[in-house]
């Protein structure tokens, strides 16, 4: 069978489709006219094999508990392999609905009420609600700007941190969203001798290691073999291959001690088996979907080059941060000189985009937007014109 799903230009309808994206304007308050640029899904049809292994799973007829054969675990094996060059095993297996869910089950096995948590702002914005809902202490090794505008680690800021505040578990992101750094080999390396040495635990959100545009995904574990200690490595299919909605994350965890807690800590939050299409979906994306992810990938790549000659030509108050990973843009509007509500204002009413406010990255996200560029040419296009015309008319 040949892929068929490659076509990305064309603009599909997802209203009345149940899509958080399009059809819950309303219910969160936003006005029913805005283009949709926020939450982090494609507009893209999956891959054709996708679609085809769903399909003759429904034609079965029966959606009875499920469980992965080990031909699953091999089709995440090789892509791991494949795609990152990780040797993983099958027994470092744990499978969760989502990574936000397996993150906080994180937060409850490794930490106690009160505990300290520490991530790294602007960031993504589940990371706090987790720690803060859980009755964690959240703490911020907040990330810094150098003269270009490129997103640096501060690492004497954050040891002090892991040391003043008794970090026990440290939620990294990589690639990260939202400013869009790909980790280099360094960096990680010596985020994790800091960490190895204090004997913090490091929850790895690698959700969005397929899309690297700049430089090399590192996955953390993979770095030194003592990494393995203390890692959770947080992946899933579904940014790479857009079946967020089917609710499957693989979640890799070497240390079998720290695997038994987590595992325990998601069996008293009552969850077991995970959604049969989900796991379908899953094992048909590894072993099938690289043609589509290849070209998928590419587009993304085009998508984001257009961005960036686009707010360089005609946007020219307006900053893009460079983009080594994600398909997450992020926009800094500071040298328009508005306030808060003003950049609001000029984002929805103005402009009549839905985006993501930087605000909910943490404080150090204030004056920044953030616009979700996987999405057919044409609505990128009328995306930034709105944005050219808003911007014109302060």
């Amino acid at each position: 069978m040949a892929e068929k799903n490659l076509d990305f230009d064309t603009v599909i309808d997802r209203r009345n489709t149940y899509s958080l994206k399009y059809d819950f304007a309303k219910k969160r308050n936003m006005p029913e006219d805005l283009l949709p640029l926020w939450v982090a899904d494609m507009d893209f049809k999956v891959s054709s094999y996708i679609q085809e292994a769903i399909l003759q799973q429904t034609e079965h007829g029966i959606f009875g508990y499920s469980e992965v054969q080990e031909e699953y675990f091999e089709a995440l094996r090789r892509w791991m392999k494949q795609h990152h060059d990780w040797e993983v095993e099958s027994k470092w297996l744990v499978k969760t609905p989502g990574i936000v869910y397996a993150i906080a089950m994180a937060v409850k096995a490794f930490t106690e009420k009160g505990d300290a948590v520490l991530i790294q702002q602007p960031v993504y914005y589940p990371f706090s609600e987790v720690i803060i809902d859980n009755e964690r202490k959240l703490v911020s090794n907040t990330l810094v700007q150098d003269d270009s505008g490129r997103y640096q680690i501060d690492f004497e800021d954050f040891e002090e941190k892991v040391i003043s505040e008794k970090i026990k578990l440290f939620i990294l992101c990589n690639p990260h969203n939202p400013v869009g750094r790909v980790w280099s080999k360094e960096e990680l390396i010596r985020l994790g001798d800091i960490c190895y040495r204090h004997q913090v635990i490091v929850v790895c959100d690698e959700i969005h290691a397929d899309f690297v545009f700049s430089g090399k995904h590192q996955v953390f574990a993979n770095l030194k073999k003592e990494y393995e200690e203390i890692s959770v490595i947080a992946t899933s299919p579904s940014k790479t291959f857009n079946i967020a909605g089917l609710q499957v994350s693989n979640i890799l965890i070497p240390n079998q001690k720290l695997r038994s807690k987590f595992s325990q800590q998601i069996a008293a939050s009552g969850y077991s088996q995970l959604n049969v299409l989900g796991l379908v979906a899953a094992k048909a994306a590894y072993e099938h979907g690289e043609e589509w992810y290849q070209a998928m990938h590419q587009y993304v790549s085009d998508n984001i080059a257009y961005t960036k000659q686009f707010v360089q030509e005609r946007l020219q108050k307006v900053k893009l941060i460079e983009n080594e990973g994600t398909y997450l843009l992020w926009l800094d509007f500071k040298a328009l000189k508005l306030s808060e509500h003003e950049l609001e204002d000029l984002i929805i009413k103005k402009a009549k985009l839905w985006l993501d406010s930087g605000r909910i990255f943490g404080t150090a996200g204030k004056g920044f937007q953030r616009i979700n560029v996987a999405c057919p040419r044409k609505t990128l296009v009328e995306a930034l014109t709105r944005l050219e015309q808003a911007v014109k008319g302060l």
